[in-house]
């Protein structure tokens, strides 16, 4: 199962002054994956650390998740 630390490795992130914002950032995506039926034992980290990553974009006003995001969720989905 992907954890919030398993996205900050992958990610390069170090120590935990951003963790609540990247926690909340984790759940939305987790919960975006789930809600598309994928099981939360079939997450990679790479698909959660790039939802992750999408979304952490420090107020650019463009934030949003990315095509390849929709791309591998689908795959994901579809999988079962």
């Amino acid at each position: 199962m992907v954890t919030l630390s398993d996205v900050k490795t992958a990610l390069s992130i170090t120590g935990n002054y951003q963790d609540n914002v990247l926690q909340a950032y984790f759940d939305d995506v987790v919960d975006y994956l789930t809600s598309a039926g994928i099981d939360r034992s079939a997450l990679t980290v790479g698909i959660v650390a790039r939802g992750v990553a999408d979304l952490w974009n420090y107020g650019s006003g463009g934030t949003q998740l990315s095509e390849y995001f929709y791309q591998r969720a689908a795959q994901l989905a579809l999988r079962r």
